[in-house]
């Protein structure tokens, strides 16, 4: 069977930067071809690539990731019919308690999840220190589309109006199996790209369409510590010594990046559920071009005010495959050493450029007029004879148009 895979090749220098901390405060590291390196996890990479989402795609396409989700449910109840809460005074407090309870129940049934108030927050309600009507959280994280959020605030509306008592309301099958399929249906961009797990119901779980590799730098690299001191602005000449002294790990680093998205997984995870009046092929274009967009212009934020390492990639290699994902770490495997010069960048483009076709010839896996390149600089001269050069919105729509092709706008 013919797959449609696209994988994502990303070259990126970094300065001075932390940007992936370890439980130390220093930035992560792995051994790769015998000496340490720099590294990015792959989480990091794809929490900043689903945040770069909100600047490509319609809140409505997105979802939502948290343990608050009672809490965000009732909101929805609530902009439904305002009629539900709002009010001040015991009569409102009462008003509200109706809404969470049957929007943590509408989680309860739709998820097969357990919601429960925190116990800090508990006690610290009966100790005084907090509004009574609390909200119940999940016990992890949850990730619910908006539309998904949206349709089971419908139904817990539908419950609060029907006059039947909580209970009542969601012991009926039909209500139970209308939750469920509310929860498992019309998934947005952001959960069929990476997938979401439950783990009290694993029927509900969809297996992502995107895989990150954690980024790594393509040659050795040592931590280093910058001491710092911090001036008190009221302290007077006679009154010498810092205000506050510490350090802070960083490193410097050429980085490679790789994600493979499977296109194929990603229309089935995606289904009918965005625009159901337009071609099936629409919403998986879309999703393709905001997640090559958005991984290649992302970068995690971990001490980004203190180093401003606001770089972008020297070089991307986007390529189309039809049978598997195939990554070009190895290429680096090898560690890149800078010569008299200085650098690595320029030796990472040439061992890339060499492996590439190397890899391709041996298992058959090129296919001619599949392959995008966007670089930057004479450095990355070698990438050049890898495929078609563009810029990074060329490249994006090269590859969406490609996609829509193969599924034959389907």
């Amino acid at each position: 069977m013919t797959r449609t895979i696209i994988d994502v090749h990303v070259l990126q220098t970094v300065p001075p930067s932390n940007l992936n901390r370890d439980d130390t405060g220093a930035p992560k590291t792995a051994v790769y071809g015998g000496v340490r390196r720099s590294r990015v996890s792959s989480q990091a990479w794809k929490r900043s690539t689903r945040r770069a989402f909100g600047e490509l795609l319609d809140p409505s396409e997105l979802g939502v990731r948290t343990r608050k989700v009672v809490e965000l449910l009732a909101e929805r109840i609530g902009r439904l019919d305002p009629s539900l809460g709002g009010t001040a005074g015991a009569e409102g407090a009462r008003a509200d308690e109706l809404v969470l309870a049957f929007a943590a129940e509408t989680i309860k049934v739709a998820t097969g999840s357990k919601v429960e108030v925190p116990k800090r927050k508990a006690k610290n309600a009966k100790d005084g220190d907090e509004e009574a009507v609390l909200a119940p959280e999940s016990l992890y994280l949850m990730f619910l589309s908006s539309r998904q959020l949206d349709g089971l605030a419908e139904l817990a509306v539908e419950g609060l109006g029907s006059e039947r008592e909580l209970k009542d309301f969601f012991a009926d099958k039909e209500i139970k199996a209308r939750a469920r399929a509310l929860a498992d249906s019309r998934h947005s961009v952001d959960i069929a790209l990476f997938g979401r797990m439950v783990a009290d119901a694993a029927d509900i779980n969809v297996d992502a369409a995107a895989q990150v590799a954690h980024a790594l730098s393509v040659h050795a690299v040592e931590n280093e510590s910058d001491y710092f001191t911090a001036v008190d602005d009221r302290n007077t000449d006679s009154e010498s010594g810092a205000g506050m002294i510490g350090t802070v790990d960083f490193n410097s680093a050429t980085l490679y990046r790789y994600a493979a998205l499977d296109v194929d997984r990603l229309r089935d995870n995606l289904g009918a559920g965005l625009d159901e009046d337009r071609p099936g092929s629409e919403p998986v274009r879309r999703a393709v071009e905001a997640f090559v967009h958005a991984f290649v212009n992302s970068i995690p934020t971990g001490k980004i005010n203190t180093f401003a390492n606001h770089t972008l990639p020297d070089a991307v290699v986007v390529k189309l495959r039809t049978a598997r994902p195939v990554s070009f770490v190895g290429a680096f495997e090898k560690p890149v050493t800078a010569d008299v010069t200085g650098g690595h960048l320029e030796g990472a483009c040439r061992a890339l450029a060499a492996y590439v076709p190397e890899v391709e010839r041996a298992y058959g896996a090129g296919a001619p007029g599949s392959t995008w390149v966007v670089r930057v600089g004479s450095a990355t001269q070698a990438l050049a004879g890898l495929g078609e050069e563009l810029s990074l919105d060329g490249l994006v729509k090269s590859v969406g148009n490609a996609v829509e092709s193969r599924l034959g706008g389907v």
